[in-house]
């Protein structure tokens, strides 16, 4: 239970962290454009991922076993920053949010039922599809 309890809290951090940076994002999208606020932000990551590469060392140089369709991962920054930066000043940034995370569950759905992208199968049923409507009412209640 205790793994558990930690893989929750880690969800929860990684929720709030997107819950700070898409009304940061907005706000350099506002002020300088999308590609620039997407270049802005990636270029913090990196340098963020850098420092600890330096200190505890760095599989980097392995990055041609890695499928070249994965490497393209970066470029859906674009459209998450693009669509945050357009949403949060017409809807809030809750409505971003859920809206987001609705456009998430569903590619996420259809690539645990295929087994996508390395995915471990797991069929779309009834529930998820209960669950996934639950979501998009919660989409519709939160943006009207």
């Amino acid at each position: 239970m205790d793994t558990l309890f930690i893989i929750i809290l880690i969800g929860l951090a990684g929720g709030m962290a997107i819950g700070l940076q898409g009304p940061l994002s907005s706000m350099i999208t506002q002020k300088l454009g999308s590609l620039e606020s997407v270049f802005i932000i990636h270029l913090g990551g990196a340098i963020a991922a850098l420092i600890p590469m330096l200190f505890f060392g760095s599989k980097l140089g392995q990055w041609k076993s890695v499928p070249w369709y994965a490497l393209v991962a970066g470029a859906f920054g674009l459209i998450v920053i693009t669509a945050m930066g357009y949403m949060i000043p017409r809807i809030g940034a809750a409505g971003a949010l859920i809206t987001l995370l609705a456009g998430q569950i569903l590619v996420a759905s259809f690539l645990d039922h295929f087994g996508l992208l390395g995915m471990t199968p797991r069929a779309i049923d009834l529930q998820r599809i209960i669950g996934f409507g639950v979501v998009m009412v919660g989409v519709w209640l939160t943006v009207r």
